[in-house]
């Protein structure tokens, strides 16, 4: 599912036009953005919690030249489904 075919599933679950549920959906990932972006996470009762996760530095290989290369340490954005999500997907 993209992003346009979500919007027509909000919008047609909701009984809210294709704009509002466009404007629901990029609210809630502005949210979402910013949440994460000030380190904090997000945690949605039976759905999941989005948060923050940091990856050390490390050492890797270019795979064309075989030569080792470093990798610099950074955050990443992680999702983590919750018993519901995880339950309902198996």
């Amino acid at each position: 599912m993209n992003k346009a075919q979500l919007i027509e599933f909000m919008a047609g679950e909701t009984g809210m036009t294709k704009v509002d549920a466009q404007k629901s959906l990029e609210a809630f990932m502005k949210g979402v953005k910013e949440t994460l972006v000030s380190g904090d996470r997000i945690q949605l009762t039976g759905f999941g919690t989005f948060y923050v996760d940091a990856r050390a530095a490390r050492k890797g290989r270019n795979p064309r030249t075989g030569q080792e290369i470093a990798i610099s340490a950074r955050k990443i954005a992680k999702f983590k489904p919750g018993k519901d999500l995880a339950d309902s997907v198996q």
